[in-house]
């Protein structure tokens, strides 16, 4: 199996930062695209960034110019750097990724943390 763990959210002030982590383990060959995705109360979930194996990045309009997404190949590790936050930034914030699992198939699954509380009040 795959497990997707993150880390790192918090209470933090309207302009402050927080730095997410999501660290993959288990049964894992490559991962192609990692991202994250948020969910505020009564809102759909959606897509915060994601960034492929080759560093590519895609972001929210919400995102741009405050948050950067980045990863650590070698450690199965995807990392959202949040600054300036915003009280509309409160959410549930959850890591995803494409694993492909085995050297041996081509097939490719798709995981979810179990997710990370942010909350920006002051």
């Amino acid at each position: 199996q795959v497990q997707l763990v993150e880390s790192g959210g918090g209470l933090v002030q309207p302009g402050g930062s927080l730095r997410l982590s999501c660290a993959a383990s288990g049964s894992i060959f490559s991962i192609n695209a990692m991202g994250w995705y948020r969910q505020a109360p009564g809102k759909q979930r959606e897509l915060v960034a994601q960034i492929t194996s080759g560093g590519s990045t895609n972001y929210a309009d919400s995102a741009k110019g405050r948050f950067t997404i980045s990863r650590d190949n070698a450690k199965n590790t995807v990392y959202l750097q949040m600054n300036s936050l915003k009280p509309e930034d409160t959410a549930v914030y959850y890591c995803n990724a494409d694993v492909r699992r085995y050297s041996w198939s081509t097939g490719v699954y798709n995981y979810w943390g179990q997710g990370t509380q942010v909350t920006v009040s002051s």
